[in-house]
């Protein structure tokens, strides 16, 4: 087997470990007495949705909001598409309509979401007092700061009213099941899509300071609502009584499943954590440092072997261009593994033959 040829199965081995057709059946909830409503944001909701649809006997109600391009065809279930990594107005337009469903629901009702990575800009219903240009011009600035996927949610749960544990008080008193795959580092509940049923141990305050640590610049009406006493469900707030998060696919899981693609492949997998975080370039520097510490020192592992992380790094913006995090990661990478390769292609370096066979995956 080719390392592209490996590299490529590793790579869908950890995709399918977290394919909502395999994840959501096996932690659905049993029926209600009562009504049955289906909410859902981020990037896979639509397919989790497709997945509840075949899974489960009873009457559906509900909608989900999946990014542009991601909608896959249900027939009980309403999926719409909005804006990714920057809201816009279907965002808003369908994080209302999810907010009004779970009104007035009884004990005996079920609300049962559907949440997964990049629900945060999918759910975009502004606080009152902040604007939809408000958050869009926030969510650029966090965007380009270099604040962490923590940072980033903890502000925009306190400019939302709907994330942050708000969307589970505003279905108390039913049941709330929420289904999540993970897609930040730790799996903390609270950062994902940022966590519309979870508690929210953050504050006001922290979020202002996190503003003022980047130096982000906030309109006069955005920072009243942050100096306001209005604060986002805490922990041992009733409202959470009756919720249930339950996490369904981690990015822990899917680097296991690539990493048993290597052992079966003769390669030895060498994870490296599923909760990598920083600048992209530093950290593509420190995966090129620790393949080229492989090939020629036999530390942490004998090639051949393969390097797998997973995680969620940042950018700090400094001009125009195309790509993302990932790409960004990827071409320091590229950039830092052909300098090893040229170094370690001197004839005084003995081991310089291993250094192909040393590959990073992420």
């Amino acid at each position: 087997m080719t390392p592209e040829t490996l590299l490529k199965a590793m790579f869908q081995a950890g995709v399918d470990a977290a394919l909502p057709s395999l994840c959501v059946p096996a932690h659905l909830p049993p029926r209600p007495k009562g009504r049955t409503v289906i909410i859902g944001a981020g990037k896979a909701s639509g397919a989790m949705a497709k997945a509840l649809e075949e899974a489960w006997d009873g009457p559906l109600d509900g909608l989900v909001v999946t990014r542009y391009g991601y909608r896959v065809p249900t027939e009980r279930l309403e999926v719409v598409e909005a804006a990714h990594p920057v809201p816009d107005a279907a965002g808003r337009e369908a994080a209302q309509r999810i907010f009004d469903l779970v009104q007035g629901l009884t004990e005996d009702d079920l609300v049962l979401c559907l949440i997964s990575g990049g629900g945060s800009s999918l759910l975009a219903l502004p606080a009152e007092g902040v604007t939809l240009e408000d958050k869009q011009a926030m969510n650029k600035a966090l965007l380009a700061s270099g604040a962490t996927i923590s940072e980033m949610n903890t502000v925009r749960k306190h400019l939302s009213a709907i994330k942050g544990g708000r969307l589970a008080k505003a279905a108390y008193p039913a049941r709330v099941v929420a289904l999540m795959i993970s897609d930040v580092p730790g799996d903390d509940p609270s950062i994902i899509a940022s966590g519309p049923t979870v508690p929210d141990p953050s504050t006001n305050a922290d979020a202002l300071a996190i503003i003022e640590k980047y130096g982000l610049q906030v309109p006069e009406n955005m920072r009243r609502v942050l100096e306001k006493n209005d604060e986002t469900p805490k922990p041992g707030d009733p409202c959470f009584a009756r919720v249930e998060n339950i996490m369904i696919a981690t990015p822990q899981a899917s680097l296991e499943a690539a990493a048993e693609v290597a052992r079966k492949a003769g390669v030895t997998p060498v994870i490296l954590g599923d909760s990598i975080e920083g600048e992209s370039r530093d950290v593509a520097l420190v995966h090129a440092g620790i393949a080229r510490q492989c090939a020629m020192r036999g530390q942490p592992e004998m090639p051949p072997c393969v390097l797998i992380s997973g995680g969620e790094t940042t950018i700090t913006l400094k001009g125009k261009g195309k790509g993302g995090r990932n790409t960004e990661f990827l071409l320091a990478l590229a950039i830092a593994l052909d300098a090893c390769r040229r170094s370690m292609r001197s004839p005084a370096t003995p081991t310089a033959s291993t250094a192909p066979r040393t590959m990073p995956a992420r």
